[in-house]
């Protein structure tokens, strides 16, 4: 059995915990227990020592990828384990565009500060392997031309498309499938699912966090679902940046074995 809480996200059902827009899950399985995504800021860490988490038993932090609401949180991190996994290109800084400029939305943190605290950074590029029956994959194919980036969203001195080639994500093994982890899918949902399932060969019937359709049209939605059906994903349990949240701060969900 795996358990996932979340620590924070956009909303919370718990008056004792707090909510701000990012994303931070605690994963505990029988043979490992770590976090992925850290939300933007010590607000998570709060949260997590008022339901009774304690971080120095945790093995590693996953950073799905380097935007501040998943990957800010971490910098504050009172106790921080000794290895962080990223996707490749990471360092990279990333921006957005608004109506009042370029604003930055990177981590707040590089490889220097790592050294400093002692982290020793691990990097997935298509497939690695983490714990029994869990995996993190990268380098995503992009299959589907509809599930295109935002062009706000920019990276890099020269504020270049930001591609995402940093984006991760974590895939699960179930007694009857995948449950496939997520953080924003700036990707695609559909790009992630389909490599997973690809990559792995294993069915996937489970969808948890965010799946970046807050701002998307009726049609790319239906489309998106609809295509997520045929691929065999049989539960979501969205939240975040996904136009619909299925958890909040506080919630836990279950895999079964």
């Amino acid at each position: 059995m795996v358990e996932i809480t979340v620590l924070l996200e956009n909303s919370s059902s718990d008056p004792k915990l707090d909510a701000e827009h990012g994303l931070s899950l605690l994963i505990e399985a029988p043979t490992t227990k770590f976090i992925f995504d850290c939300g933007q800021s010590a607000m998570t860490w709060r949260n997590s020592a008022r339901i009774g988490v304690e971080l120095s038993t945790v093995e590693f932090v996953v950073l799905s990828h380097s935007h501040y609401d998943h990957a800010g949180g971490y910098r504050s991190m009172p106790v921080k384990p000794p290895l962080l996994y990223t996707g490749k290109n990471f360092w990279r800084e990333k921006f957005s565009i608004a109506d009042d400029g370029i604003k930055y939305r990177g981590a707040g943190f590089d490889r220097n500060d790592l050294d400093g605290w002692g982290v020793r950074q691990k990097v997935c590029n298509a497939r690695l392997d983490i714990a029994e029956g869990m995996w993190l994959i990268g380098s995503f194919n992009r299959k589907y031309p509809f599930e295109t980036i935002p062009t706000k969203f920019v990276c890099g001195d020269e504020h270049q498309p930001d591609d995402f080639s940093d984006e991760i994500c974590l895939a699960i093994r179930g007694r009857r499938g995948l449950t496939v982890v997520v953080g924003c899918s700036h990707v695609g949902i559909l790009n992630i699912v389909s490599t997973v399932k690809s990559r792995l060969n294993y069915p996937v019937v489970e969808v948890i966090g965010g799946i970046h359709l807050s701002g998307a049209d009726r049609d790319r939605i239906d489309a998106t679902l609809n295509e997520l059906k045929s691929l065999g994903v049989e539960r979501l349990n969205l939240c975040h940046c996904s136009g619909r949240s299925d958890v909040s701060t506080g919630s836990k969900i279950f895999i079964g074995d």
